[in-house]
């Protein structure tokens, strides 16, 4: 049978893949160091987990309206007004099954056949795929040094099928995070040009170095109101299982992004709604600070741990817990270094051609100190062998 068209050309994830395959050799034996993995390392928070549970009990296991629960909306404007800056009303959100589904729902509302969506490379792999699952095409700005886009870049590459540009800061994979000056001049070209902006901010409460996140639609009303902000639980509360994020943006769109969800999801879980409840109304600054904090050590002993190697340069991250490293040294790209690394080694890495950089890999650092330690080990003796 021939399948579509469309899902013909869209590629596997290949994080999920590079995991999977080292997970395997782990069921096999073998001694797997896996620096892969996009998810905190960290478990739960225990009231929320106890928030599910009680929802559970509660018999809090029926049919949520098709673009979530109210009471959880009013928690995520609640959110976006004392984190962000942002005023919200409950028809402007819309919760999905993470941040990833609410991306795919609004390029799904907003894009039309042989429609143009801007990326910044390197980008999160999926987001490309996502943009020609809705029929457009997705156009890769010029890679700058520093890993940024800039004002002049999206000028230049709009056309008259420009839909919108996908703005992630902090980003993955290489961690950097833009300025409100950066955002000021982005905004005002999309203003200018008459294109929407998705921010996706996932990653927002991981940040180094006394960092601050700077949503771009808390830059005026007239930015908010062409921005459609995407976050979610996943990465800031280490919910990642719970499969919650959330779009908030203008209400035509998001009505149009409930109607889809109604007939893709009938609704995000119920008990997962519940524990973001929780996650959003507790205070838990302290808790993800800590965690932020161990993320900021780790980082500083893989730049500590890599300094000096030609082969691996890597690239000091802001936010994320990602270290991008330029492999363009090793004379290897990004699918050989990984595969090799993982068959010779035992290390999992995430080659970064579907990033759109074949010269570089991608190391997660939410793993443990000793994970981390033996991984830098094996890694360095890998290099030097080669």
């Amino acid at each position: 049978m021939k399948l579509s068209d469309k899902i013909s050309g869209v590629q596997a994830s290949a994080t999920l893949a590079i995991t999977s395959r080292a997970k395997a050799m782990i069921s096999e034996g073998d001694d797997v160091v896996i620096l892969a993995a996009g998810e905190p390392d960290f478990d739960t928070p225990e009231v929320v987990k106890t928030a599910g549970i009680e929802a559970i009990n509660r018999g809090q296991t029926k049919y949520t309206p098709a673009s979530g629960n109210l009471s959880l909306k009013k928690a995520i404007c609640r959110k976006l007004l004392s984190d962000n800056g942002l005023e919200y009303d409950p028809k402007n959100i819309v919760v999905s099954c993470g941040a990833k589904h609410s991306i795919y729902n609004v390029l799904q509302v907003i894009c039309s056949e042989n429609d143009e969506v801007l990326i910044i490379p390197p980008y999160w792999l999926s987001y490309p795929e996502m943009i020609k699952l809705a029929g457009a095409k997705p156009v890769v700005l010029p890679m700058r040094e520093g890993y940024k886009t800039t004002a002049e870049d999206i000028r230049e590459a709009i056309t008259p099928r420009t839909k919108a540009v996908i703005i992630n800061s902090p980003s993955n994979p290489t961690g950097v995070i833009y300025g409100e000056d950066e955002l000021k001049e982005i905004a005002k070209v999309c203003l200018d040009k008459d294109i929407l902006i998705i921010s996706d901010e996932i990653y927002e409460k991981i940040l180094y170095d006394g960092k601050k996140h700077v949503s771009i639609a808390g830059i005026s009303k007239e930015v908010r109101d062409a921005t459609i902000v995407i976050n979610g639980v996943s990465k800031s509360h280490s919910m990642t299982g719970w499969r919650i994020g959330y779009a908030a943006g203008n209400e035509n769109i998001m009505k149009m992004v409930s109607t889809l969800q109604s007939h893709s999801t009938s609704g995000p879980c119920s008990i997962s709604q519940a524990a973001s409840e929780c996650a959003l109304t507790e205070d838990l600054e302290d808790e993800m600070k800590k965690n932020c904090e161990m993320f900021q050590k780790r980082r500083d002993f893989l730049l500590d741990g890599f300094a000096g190697e030609e082969k691996m340069k890597a690239f000091k991250p802001s936010g994320a817990f990602y270290m991008y490293c330029d492999i363009s040294g090793s004379g290897m790209d990004s699918m050989e270094f990984s595969k090799r690394l993982l068959a010779e080694e035992k290390v999992a890495v995430i080659p970064c051609a579907p990033f759109g950089d074949d010269n570089a890999i991608r190391i997660s650092f939410a793993a443990n100190m000793k994970t981390l330690e033996e991984g830098v080990k094996r890694i360095k003796k890998w290099l030097s062998r080669g």
